[in-house]
């Protein structure tokens, strides 16, 4: 019996000791392919332990008008205020060894895989990119794709047989949908938003991105012309930025594919993520059983000014 607890207090021991080697090296593995963390501003600044997150959103009112100095009742001007509420969750994601796991290492002299740690921080990553594109229906939110705020509309059925697909329409029709979108944006916020980025379904983005712009400009793409010739481009002098979106090719009206245009700013929308993947020192949570667990704080993503955001749809279906 007292063996038995030493074994134990050796391994959680020697255990503990490769968690701590491990952990660096899972904080700086990249996972390139999940696309959160490029095209949602990330917000860190709630803390630890805040239930919700409140901010005020502001807006002027007022108007001047003609007015007789005899009159007394001058027009004013005023801003209002409204209160806004956001919650914060935790959620978990944790890895392990058995007891022989751990003796065979220590009897060996060589260190425990970190292969477990990075399956635990690819299902983080996992799970927080998919609470930002779409939301959680059990939390009640919605994400970057799906946010009922947010204007959707479909494409102009002007291609080929009244479609509104881009493959049946010319490289002239793609980009007035996308100068639509963009200028959508612009006047929607009385031209103080100006859309910065366009998310495409992956179909769509191959074909504007292996297709030629026309005869004139044979070798440049309509994806080439697009990004150098548009109203975000005229108005800045900066490229727009376009990007495939993973998940747009049903997450449009009739599951067909949605083009989302949007400034990519934190005044515009952000990812609440008060408390990233944090693990925790090891614990023996049974006879022969070690656990590291991790966990996370998020409160999903928050569209401030669904104005600033514009859902087209049709292009792919």
């Amino acid at each position: 019996m007292p063996q038995a607890l030493m074994d134990a207090q050796s391994a959680l021991s020697f255990a503990t000791r490769q968690a701590a080697h491990i952990e660096p090296q899972v904080y700086e593995t990249k996972y390139k392919d999940l696309q959160y963390a490029e095209l949602i501003p990330i917000d860190t600044s709630a803390g630890d332990w805040a239930d919700t997150i409140e901010f005020y959103s502001m807006d002027k009112v007022g108007q001047a008008a003609w007015f007789n100095h005899n009159a007394r009742d001058i027009p004013r001007a005023d801003v209002t205020r409204t209160q806004h509420s956001h919650e914060i969750h935790m959620a978990a994601i944790g890895y392990g060894w058995t007891l022989a796991e751990l003796g065979k290492a220590q009897r060996l002299g060589i260190q425990l895989s970190a292969d477990r740690a990075m399956a635990a921080r690819r299902a983080y990553e996992e799970f927080i990119d998919d609470i930002a594109f779409n939301g959680d229906t059990g939390k009640g939110w919605t994400g970057l794709y799906n946010d009922a705020n947010v204007n959707a509309a479909n494409m102009a059925n002007d291609g080929t047989g009244s479609s509104r697909l881009w493959t049946a329409k010319t490289p002239a029709l793609i980009l007035r949908d996308i100068n639509e979108a963009l200028t959508a944006a612009f006047e929607g916020t009385k031209r103080t938003e100006l859309a910065d980025t366009i998310l495409l379904p992956l179909t769509a983005y191959t074909y504007i991105a292996s297709q030629p712009m026309s005869t004139t400009y044979p070798d440049k793409t309509i994806l080439q012309y697009v990004m150098d010739n548009n109203i975000y481009t005229a108005i800045t002098g900066q490229r727009l930025t376009i990007r495939v979106g993973d998940g747009l090719e049903d997450a449009g009206t009739s599951s067909t594919g949605r083009l989302i245009a949007y400034r990519k700013d934190p005044q515009v929308l952000k990812l609440h993520l008060p408390v990233p993947l944090r693990f925790l020192p090891v614990w023996q949570t049974g006879p022969m059983a070690f656990e590291v667990p991790g966990y996370f704080r998020t409160g999903g993503v928050e569209i401030r000014l669904p104005g600033a955001v514009k859902y087209r749809d049709g292009l792919t279906g």
